[in-house]
Parts: C-alpha cells; structure tokens; sequence
C-alpha cells in the first residue's frame, strides 16, 4: 500500500440538525432523509448495513437493500435459511446502519426483528424480475459449493422447470422487518463537531436526545 491510511482525512459538511426542528416521531424524519439520499446516492441510497450476533453472541454484518418501509419498521428480503436467517432465529435482534456520503449524513437503527406475513412476502417477490426469482431457488445460500458450474447447472434445471410458467416463491425466501426501538440521526460536521440527534422508545412512546458528537 503507498498511501498511508492514518493520513486521510475528510472535513464534513451539512446543514445543522436541531433537535427543536425535528419531528416528535423519527419515520418522518427518516423518510425525508432517504428520499433525499435517493437522490443524490442513486441506486445506493437504500443500501444499509445489517449486524445481527449468532449463539455465542459473535457479531456479524452485510450490506443488505431496503426494500420497504411501513408503520411499523424497516424491511429487506433474503433467505431464511441463510446465516443471517439463522442468527436472527436465535437474536431476534439487529442493527441497521445507512451512510450517504455524498450528504456527509448517517442513519443507525437498533430493534426486534419479525418475519413479514407470508402474503407480504409474495406481494415482494411478485416485483423481483424473473431472473431474481429463478436466483432465490438456484442460490441455497451461505452453503458452501464446489464451483461457479454448479450455480449454472442449477440455474438451467429450474429455468427448464419453470419454463412457460410463473415462479412461485420459495417457502424459504421472504421478508423481515426490524421494529426499531433506537433510531439515531448523524448529520457531519466540520471539525468532527458533528450533530447527534437519538430517539428512543421508552414505555411505547419516542423521546428525543441530542448526544455529544
């Protein structure tokens, strides 16, 4: 490596988050934030990282999409069976965090995770173009394989049993939603004196902080 890593340095800038300016509930919030950073981050801005801790209480993280928000959380779609499926078995628990660098702004989201409703899930998968569908059957993911062949030898056998028909979803393929509990919002500043606004959930209505940066 010849840049040396202890050397970068980034001075943020944004307009200043006043926690007396932001709603009494963080969806609102948030809501005008990802439609802004959808904006300015294109296909990207509904990219979020996903930490969720297995039996032995090990942390793990992925980038994952959003894929829908309603009143009562933040949704994405994967595989059951997969080791995030896995671990949010045992720790119905996650993290989410959201960067868009290009606003210099930060979104981090703590809470219960559930599966969506079945029909939810199927109502998702409807949308996903073919080629995604036939990919949540072909992927068993998290599995360990021999070699990209195999992937497109599967590939070919459910494009011929699928083939002049729709693709169902799988049974193991579907939604979760994380109910969040903490949602705090990150809005860079120069000289690292940046805006911390956090709300909690405390006996079932939010309250409002602002943390030191």
């Amino acid at each position: 490596m010849t840049r040396k890593i202890a050397d970068i340095r980034r001075d943020y800038e944004g307009g200043q988050l006043d926690e007396s300016a932001t709603p009494e509930e963080p969806m609102a919030l948030f809501d005008e934030w990802l439609v802004l950073a959808l904006e300015e981050e294109g296909d990207d801005g509904n990219a979020m990282t996903l930490a969720t801790a297995d039996s032995q209480g090990r942390p793990h993280a992925r980038i994952v999409l959003l894929k829908g928000i309603d009143d009562r959380g933040l949704m994405f779609f994967t595989n059951y069976h997969s080791h995030k499926g896995s671990e949010l078995t045992n720790v119905p628990h996650a993290a989410l965090v959201f960067w868009w660098p290009s606003l210099s702004r930060q979104v981090r989201v703590e809470g219960r995770v559930e599966q969506v409703a079945p029909e939810e899930s199927d109502a998702y998968f409807a949308t996903r173009p073919r080629g995604s569908q036939l990919g949540a059957w072909v992927a068993t993911q998290s599995v360990v394989i021999p070699d990209r062949t195999w992937l497109a030898e599967r590939e070919q056998r459910f494009e011929r049993a699928y083939e002049g028909q729709e693709v169902p979803r799988p049974i193991h393929w579907g939604g979760y939603r994380v109910v969040p509990d903490m949602i705090e919002f990150w809005q860079g500043q120069p000289s690292r004196l940046h805006d911390r606004i956090r709300y909690e959930r405390r006996d079932g209505s939010w309250q409002r902080f602002r943390l030191a940066p």
